[in-house]
């Protein structure tokens, strides 16, 4: 089966599913991709130069979430009328908590939402994300003057399905190394550095257990936009020789070995619709310490649930517990599960899914 994958936003997390689904699928994958900029023109124009640019017919399109499918498939009709089109949604403009404070209202969210209307199939990458996206959808309807059109709600959700991220876990295991034995606890922060990650409520938390002498290492990593967060900056003059990592790693054997060396991950993220770098550090070994809230429940076992979330503003005290306890938890079942979104796990679910979308259509 010959499938068209198109990605407007070729980068990031959007590149490493982009590619790693073709490395790891069955079927013939072919990338159509953009750079990952200007994101809100990629929403608006990606249809028009993928339409352009897709000069063959595949048995399906596969499309990421930052493109206008109603527009694709109106200007591809009369070439690929009968091919299924199918909408991966790695996020939507619906819930991010930033597009209220940046002016953006509706226009974003509403592009997500006549994409999954015009798709054949609609694929989450989590369940928390497929229900956010039902629940947003009434919200931004109601909005509007008249003819809220709820019913389509009912529509979108008949198709909707899914399919977890796959990631490529199991190249880490090549960097392995073991945690330095009576070292300090080494506490990792591997998000991008954006406001809805909040990094302030993290540094925040260290430059307090600091202040209260607790012996501790941080590293701070993850994709950087534009300057370095002022809290960052406050916070490395104030961890001194605690910090033993602040900027993005170039080198992945690099990361892989810190991930490997950390004993406890944090999130404060206010947006996350998986988790990808939260599941990287849990195959490393690390402990999670993770907000009660988004994704992040989903992803852990029960039994560590207690020890993993924290309610709302209660980092620091989370963190204190560990770092006071010294207590280790086993977290191989919890490996074990997040292992389950190796690609070698999930490539052949994106195929069984992608060929009975398919099927249904000859």
């Amino acid at each position: 089966m010959r499938i068209a994958l198109l990605e407007s936003y070729y980068g990031g997390s959007h590149r490493a599913w982009a590619d790693g689904y073709k490395r790891f699928s069955r079927h013939d994958v072919e990338l159509l991709t953009m750079p990952a900029q200007y994101w809100k023109w990629r929403m608006q124009g990606a249809a028009i130069t993928f339409a352009r640019l897709l000069d063959t017919k595949p048995d399906l399109i596969l499309a990421s979430s930052m493109i206008d499918l109603s527009i694709f498939r109106a200007l591809t009709f009369r070439r690929l009328g009968d091919v299924p089109l199918a909408l991966y949604l790695h996020e939507n403009q619906l819930s991010y908590p930033q597009n209220k404070r940046q002016g953006h209202g509706w226009r974003y969210g509403f592009i997500n939402f006549v994409s999954a209307l015009t798709a054949d199939a609609v694929y989450f990458n989590s369940e928390y994300h497929r229900r956010d996206f039902m629940a947003q959808l009434p919200r931004m309807l109601k909005n509007f003057r008249d003819y809220y059109e709820l019913q389509t709600i009912d529509e979108v959700r008949a198709k909707s399905r899914v399919l977890p991220v796959g990631i490529d876990l199991r190249r880490f295991d090549a960097h392995r190394v073991n945690r330095v034995k009576g070292a300090p606890p080494l506490i990792l922060w591997n998000h991008r550095w954006e406001a809805d990650k909040d990094p302030a409520s993290f540094a925040d938390s260290l430059v307090q257990l600091a202040d209260e002498g607790h012996d501790f290492q941080v590293a701070i990593t993850g994709e950087r936009f534009g300057r370095m967060p002022v809290a960052f900056e406050e916070a490395s003059s104030l961890l001194g020789k605690r910090l033993v990592q602040l900027g993005y790693l170039e080198s992945f054997a690099d990361y892989a070995r810190l991930l490997w060396r950390a004993d406890y991950a944090v999130s404060s993220a206010w947006q996350e619709f998986f988790g990808i770098s939260v599941c990287e550090a849990i195959y490393c070994g690390c402990l999670p310490i993770l907000p009660d809230r988004l994704n992040y429940p989903d992803l852990l076992t029960g039994a560590l649930k207690p020890v993993c979330l924290y309610q709302r503003d209660r980092l620091t005290a989370q963190l204190r517990f560990h770092l006071e306890s010294g207590l280790a938890f086993d977290t191989s079942a919890l490996r074990e599960k997040i292992a389950g979104y190796d690609w070698r796990r999930m490539a052949p679910r994106y195929d069984a899914e992608l060929e009975a979308l398919v099927n249904r259509w000859r």
